[in-house]
């Protein structure tokens, strides 16, 4: 019990619950995204479940390169435009890393989109992947 009571240990104890926690939160963020898939998951859902995917970059990064027939839809304006997009298609979402996109994802679950998926990775894996990309605006 003098273990807890002594200040450097409580300091310490402290710094190992916070790294604890900031090492679960990509899970948590993850669970509240709906999953994620592989570039060649990914690949299977736009070819035969015709998967939209959603790239959540700004406009800028968007036009410099992404995934063939994506749309665009910035972040910040994802909840509003989710109406738009088809409820009965899986929806990709993606961003340099794959990082964002967990929030674009989660963004999207809650707006009642239900077949919400991360590609892990992002345009990162897609392009080590060797996959094609484009620059045509959609």
């Amino acid at each position: 019990m003098d273990f807890f009571l002594k200040t450097d240990n409580l300091m310490l104890l402290g710094i190992a619950l916070s790294s604890g926690l900031m090492l679960l939160w990509p899970v948590i963020q993850r669970g509240r995204a709906g999953g994620s898939v592989s570039t060649t998951q990914a690949v299977q859902l736009i070819n035969h479940e015709d998967a939209v995917v959603v790239d959540v970059r700004p406009l800028a990064s968007f036009q410099n390169g992404h995934i063939p027939h994506s749309r665009n839809i910035p972040l910040a304006e994802i909840a509003d435009k989710a109406a738009k997009l088809p409820k009965d298609k899986p929806i990709l979402v993606t961003c340099d890393r794959g990082q964002i996109a967990v929030g674009g994802a989660a963004r999207l679950r809650k707006a009642g989109l239900e077949r919400v998926m991360v590609i892990e990775g992002g345009l990162n894996a897609w392009l080590q992947a060797g996959l094609p990309t484009s620059t045509k605006k959609k």
